[in-house]
């Protein structure tokens, strides 16, 4: 399976930041482009309908929507649109999602099953299937069909998560699994692990899903000045990642402390608690040397797709050209 390298963004931006962005992104030699669907930043498939005419290359997709924001039905017929304007083509990212219960929204239950459910719905209405859907979870009417233009060929499906029975279930029906908010290398082949099941139950070839690693992302020529704002930017996502990764012994007061800090916005307290360990377990940061060496590890263990997400540099449009022009050139060396 082919390595790829992507990078994704915070929903936060204008209109004209979105285009400017990808134009930006367009010049160097990324393999996919991903936007967030974190609450109650604006939803995802809004930013890549900006982004994606400008993207001549790389395939754009939301990672991911969580079916308690947005329903199977408007997954599907944002994901054909998408793919209408999106020159390098598009991709669905589904996940449970996070910060559900602050901002008022519940998961459909049982929430492992609503993930089937909906990577099927979507499969269903892009294939422009009719004769009706009955899940536990969904239901669609016999006569229910897209009524919009299909895209040409199949929309590649992500689906976002650290456990083992929704990795599962994306080793069985997707053909990506995101572990969002990690650069651990040590998780990879847990992942692997989890998806296998589902692969095997679906007599698919083991290793047929890519495993893809995103966090956080802040690479500088000053390295100091980069890992410090990579600590600002990774403890808003450390309360919610951190708990999840098997593989690791956390305090779950320092954590919870972080959490505290967080949502007081006292942002410099939160970063001072994190350790050079953790950031590294759960950001990419520094120069770019510091992140072709994390990448490459990451490619070792087995990822087959390394995704550097928000905010990139100092200022994002620094750090992108610095992934571009440095960080991608050296890890496709290494391949060849």
């Amino acid at each position: 399976m082919r390595r790829e390298i992507s990078i994704a963004f915070q929903t936060d931006k204008s209109a004209a930041q979105y285009r400017a962005l990808a134009q930006l992104v367009d010049q160097y030699d990324f393999d996919a482009v991903s936007v967030y669907c974190d609450l109650p930043y604006h939803p995802g498939f809004a930013a890549a309908l900006l982004m994606a005419p400008h993207l001549s290359r790389a395939r754009i997709g939301v990672a991911a929507n969580p079916p308690a924001r947005v329903h199977p039905l408007d997954m599907a017929a944002q994901a054909a649109l998408l793919a209408d304007v999106a020159p390098g083509g598009a991709y669905v990212g589904i996940a449970r999602g996070a910060w559900l219960d602050d901002h008022a929204m519940h998961e459909p239950q049982p929430p492992i099953q609503s993930i089937r459910e909906s990577i099927e719905i979507v499969r269903y209405m892009l294939s422009g299937q009719t004769g009706g859907y009955q899940g536990q979870v969904y239901q669609l009417a016999s006569h229910v069909k897209a009524p919009y233009p299909l895209p040409d060929k199949p929309i590649p499906i992500l689906v976002g998560s650290w456990g083992r029975k929704l990795c599962a279930i994306a080793g069985e029906l997707a053909d990506e699994v995101k572990v969002g908010g990690s650069a651990n290398p040590a998780i990879v082949p847990v992942i692997q692990g989890y998806v296998a099941e589902g692969e095997r139950l679906a007599q698919r070839a083991i290793g047929a899903v890519r495993i893809v690693m995103g966090a956080v992302s802040v690479v500088d020529e000053d390295r100091t000045i980069a890992r410090q704002m990579a600590r600002r930017a990774v403890a808003v996502y450390l309360p919610v990642v951190a708990p999840l990764d098997p593989t690791l012994e956390i305090d779950p007061e320092l954590i919870q402390r972080i959490g505290v800090y967080v949502n007081q916005g006292e942002q410099d307290a939160a970063a001072a608690l994190i350790s050079d360990e953790l950031l590294e377990t759960f950001a990419f940061a520094g120069n770019a040397d510091d992140l072709i060496a994390h990448a490459s590890r990451l490619f070792a263990a087995g990822a087959g797709r390394v995704e550097f997400g928000t905010p990139h540099g100092i200022p994002s449009e620094s750090g992108i050209r610095l992934l571009g022009e440095r960080v991608i050139p050296a890890l496709r060396r290494e391949w060849n």
